[in-house]
């Protein structure tokens, strides 16, 4: 059986994909431009280090909520 396009569990998933998406790009403009911003600025490493742990904290963010829409389209 086919999901209808307006299940509203389809439509949730939908707009978790989009959230991810968007924070998936915006987690690594903000992370290279941070980076070259740091380095034009001559900021001391432990902020480039900063940066890298905020990007990996949206990384695993977006890596956790598309494990849970992979698992709510098997279930």
């Amino acid at each position: 059986m086919q999901p209808r396009p307006d299940d509203p569990a389809d439509v949730q998933r939908a707009r978790q994909a989009r959230l991810v998406a968007i924070v998936l790009v915006a987690t690594m403009g903000l992370w290279m431009g941070a980076q070259w911003l740091g380095g034009q600025l001559g900021l001391e490493t432990r902020y480039a280090f900063l940066f890298d742990l905020l990007a990996i904290a949206g990384f695993v963010w977006a890596l956790v909520v598309t494990y849970q829409i992979w698992r709510g389209r098997r279930g």
